[in-house]
């Protein structure tokens, strides 16, 4: 989506949104709304964003509640971990309230905090407190995301419509799990709403107070709805859109070294062995149905378990590279060991060019193992920037050995990356055939380079060009 087509279905959305809920917009308030969808939009296209986009914010609000629609907008404005910090621009919403203490960001201590509804309204829904330590991975970033969607949308929505769009922003915390008092997440936002409709006078009823945790978990559900796609191609799509966004050094296609694209396959290997389906999707008093969330359960499990299979085989395929790669030295690019990304016009030499088919591969086993092929064979949906869709290497190495085999060399797997053993003693553990077949394969990707070099003579191209 382009820069200005963004921008201007912000600003539309925003006008549309607050107009459904308190009128139509006075002209004279236009050019402040113009300043918002160009805060948002600088936002949500910051250089490591590939993920948290404005076509993000755009599903995740949909088009029929406008509550939801400006919780959309402002939900992921601050996260900290991908943008390396917060954009200076919106720094200015936060900075009265919040300060670093030891490279960590602290909310203010009460005899620091200004006088300011907004906030405390905020920090009552989110259930934290002055002086409180916030985490990167419990709130803090749509914490600090629904500070400033209050303080923006002072001007044009009530204090209690503010208060139902920082819940749904609380609700998009992800992953956590059941208190052992057996409390969810929605339950104690619940309990916080009607704390907070007692204290600032909104005159909610218990129902209304119940519609908007309903209404929450609705945002929040469409936020994660990748994890439930019914092509787990799509949902792997996406698992790759994420990972540039905490390691920043893939974004550079053709330089990133071995050892940095393995720590992204094993980080992601790693989470999602660590998901259950029951920490991606909520459910709260009927909201969704029954039918609807034990579907988004079952399609979370299928495609846990495929990501789980596939990054399991990427990882063991990297960390034979990986291994080798320590003979030509530390940090390695990838495309030193495989050759560069797919250039339009440019052919360049890769590894899989030099990997024969296997003869007598090892067939998979069960329907799971079938589709973890394909999906290596054929590849995702789609190139990723720092990708291609398909996996050659991979593909090779699990028809050669096997997916037995390919478990059992992952926890060997994470041995080596862990420093337990040195590269050369891991690859004793692994298929002498797949060895010498990759180190053939990169040696002749070696000479294919080398060779464009034998027969130039720069002095006779001197004398051609005069």
């Amino acid at each position: 989506m382009q820069l200005t087509e963004a921008h201007e279905r912000c600003r539309e959305s925003l006008i549309w949104a607050i107009g459904q809920i308190q009128g139509p917009i006075d002209e004279s308030q236009m050019g402040q709304l113009d300043n918002i969808a160009e805060l948002i939009i600088q936002t949500m296209t910051g250089t490591w964003r590939y993920f948290h986009t404005p076509e993000h914010i755009f599903e995740v609000g949909g088009s029929k509640d406008p509550i939801e629609v400006l919780a959309a907008l402002f939900h992921d404005m601050v996260y900290v971990q991908v943008d390396q910090g917060i954009n200076l621009n919106i720094s200015s919403y936060i900075a009265p309230f919040i300060r670093e203490v030891k490279s960590q960001l602290t909310i203010r201590p009460s005899t620091d905090l200004p006088q300011n509804r907004l906030f405390d309204i905020v920090i009552t829904i989110f259930g934290f407190s002055p002086s409180q330590t916030l985490s990167p991975f419990s709130g803090q970033n749509e914490f600090l995301s629904a500070v400033i969607a209050a303080l923006c949308l002072n001007s044009f929505l009530s204090e209690s419509v503010i208060a139902e769009i920082s819940a749904c922003i609380e609700a998009t915390i992800p992953f956590r799990p059941k208190l052992e008092s057996g409390l969810t997440a929605n339950d104690l936002l619940c309990q916080r709403l009607t704390l907070a409709n007692q204290n600032f006078n909104f005159g909610w009823t218990e129902e209304k107070i119940i519609d908007v945790v309903k209404r929450s978990v609705r945002l929040a559900n469409r936020d994660v709805e990748n994890f439930a796609a019914p092509n787990s191609a799509h949902f792997l799509d996406n698992t790759w859109n994420l990972m540039p966004e905490t390691n920043h050094e893939l974004s550079n296609a053709n330089s990133y070294t071995v050892a940095g694209y393995r720590r992204s396959m094993q980080k992601m290997e790693g989470f999602m062995n660590f998901l259950k389906p029951d920490l991606v999707f909520q459910q709260f008093m009927g909201e969704p149905d029954d039918l609807t969330y034990n579907e988004m359960i079952t399609n979370t499990q299928k495609n846990l378990e495929v990501a789980r299979l596939y990054l399991g085989i990427k990882v063991v395929t990297i960390a034979i590279l990986e291994a080798l790669s320590y003979r030509l030295g530390q940090t390695i690019p990838v495309s030193t060991m495989m050759g560069e990304l797919p250039t339009p016009g440019i052919i360049t030499p890769t590894l899989e060019q030099f990997l024969p088919e296997v003869k007598n591969p090892y067939p998979p086993q069960n329907s799971l193992e079938v589709e973890v092929l394909e999906l290596l064979a054929k590849g995702r949906s789609q190139d990723s920037p720092y990708d291609i869709k398909n996996s050659p290497v991979a593909t090779f190495i699990i028809k050669a050995i096997g997916y037995d085999e390919m478990k059992r060399l992952l926890s060997i797997s994470k041995d080596f990356f862990a420093g337990n053993m040195s590269p050369e003693e891991f690859i004793t553990y692994c298929n002498p055939y797949v060895i010498e077949t990759i180190v053939s394969g990169v040696l002749k990707l070696f000479e294919s380079r080398a060779n464009s070099f034998r027969g130039f003579n720069p002095a006779v191209k001197l004398e051609l060009s005069r």
